[in-house]
């Protein structure tokens, strides 16, 4: 293998402009519009029916692409044919042969392909001698089910080439290879300017998940307030995608501060250096919006809490009404039941018709039954009274 040799940087070249987009960064603005063909698989490259590993492989000189290689040992031959180009390969969940070919060819570190291999990992930035390897968590909303898809992308970064290694549907990196040939002034700042274009295009991809959260969240307040049974669960789910949101997030900003505190020592392109500073604006302010959300809902979570108990209180408030206005007319019924029982009880017993009953022949019996009866029931209705029974 021969020794590769960094690409020219033109220190003045670029399309930098002024200003900022609510959307769109400068580096976007900076290129032309994105068209809007999809990308195709190149010919040959799998069988049919079968998904490409190798999605798109090409060779550049000062910022045009001169050859498209179908295979991977083609690139490796026409790269040492032309020693002052750039290779860019985009391969999408290659096969650990590929992944150990392409080591070999251009010096990979065994730890950075053992991570490529597995995938799963945590967004980071680490520095292999000349090649950098970057890990950066994309992610996409899905309007239909509401959710965020997270995707995995892999970007080895070395002097005369640059490998992108796809674990997932996002980011659209084809889209970024039209734009930036489209713009070769940008191109022909060699690997750097690819890997700060593939950094903004996935910063850029997180714009839309952040209004899909938003609106999401908008949603969870209302259905908290309306009482909604599932909000609960729903919370929990949003809860989830927040702290995945924010693990692909956060360590972004360290890895472009760590990038930016290279420029003098790796003596970055000044106009590379605006777009990075402008990339890691648009990465500070998305961290702060997530962090924002995980905040809402841990919010939104206490208060649909709060409700809940709210609600349960008033049902055992309510239970315990019902309960209360039952057992006072039990005490009614019963208190009545009692003394309906007394004059019952007394006229039973003279009623029994027993031959030698001291009071059935008795010239006051009648009136004393009746008397008896009265005080018996006077007494009790005074008693219940006072016990508030009636």
């Amino acid at each position: 293998m021969s020794e590769r040799r960094p690409s020219p940087v033109s220190k003045n070249s670029g399309n930098g402009r002024n200003g900022r987009s609510a959307r769109r960064s400068v580096w976007r603005r900076a290129l032309p519009p994105e068209p809007d063909t999809a990308e195709q698989p190149r010919p040959g490259s799998a069988a049919p029916g079968e998904q490409p590993s190798v999605v798109e492989a090409a060779l550049y000189r000062d910022g045009v692409r001169v050859s498209t290689p179908a295979t991977l040992a083609q690139t490796y031959r026409e790269l040492r044919e032309h020693p002052a180009g750039m290779a860019w390969i985009g391969l999408a969940r290659p096969t650990s042969d590929e992944l150990l070919s392409l080591a070999a060819e251009f010096g990979l570190h065994p730890l950075a392909v053992e991570d490529a291999m597995e995938a799963h990992q945590r967004p980071k930035l680490e520095r292999y001698g000349a090649t950098l390897f970057v890990v950066l968590r994309a992610a996409r909303y899905l309007d239909a089910p509401e959710e965020v898809d997270f995707a995995e992308l892999h970007v080895f970064v070395g002097p005369d080439f640059v490998i992108t290694v796809r674990h997932g549907a996002a980011p659209d990196l084809s889209a970024v290879r039209r734009r930036m040939e489209d713009s070769p002034d940008l191109l022909k700042l060699g690997p750097e300017a690819v890997l700060y274009a593939i950094l903004d295009a996935v910063v850029d991809g997180y714009a839309p998940v952040v209004a899909g959260v938003q609106n999401d969240i908008d949603e969870i307040e209302t259905e908290v307030f309306r009482g909604d049974p599932e909000v609960s669960r729903r919370i929990y789910e949003l809860s989830r995608e927040t702290v995945e949101f924010q693990r692909a997030t956060r360590p972004l900003v360290g890895m472009l501060h760590g990038l930016m505190a290279g420029f003098t020592k790796y003596e970055t392109d000044e106009e590379l250096q605006r777009y990075l500073r402008d990339v890691a604006d648009h990465v500070t302010h998305t961290s702060e919006r997530v962090d924002g959300f995980r905040t809402a809902l841990t919010e939104i979570l206490t208060v649909n809490a709060t409700l809940v108990t709210q609600q349960q209180n008033a049902e055992m408030r309510a239970l315990a009404e019902a309960g209360f206005e039952q057992n006072e007319e039990i005490k009614k019924i019963s208190s009545w039941a009692a003394i309906l029982f007394a004059p019952t009880l007394v006229g039973t017993i003279y009623g029994m018709n027993f031959r030698k009953m001291p009071e059935l022949h008795w010239v006051w019996g009648y009136p004393f039954a009746i008397v008896l009866m009265a005080i018996v029931c006077t007494s009790l209705y005074f008693i219940f009274k006072r016990k508030d029974w009636l």
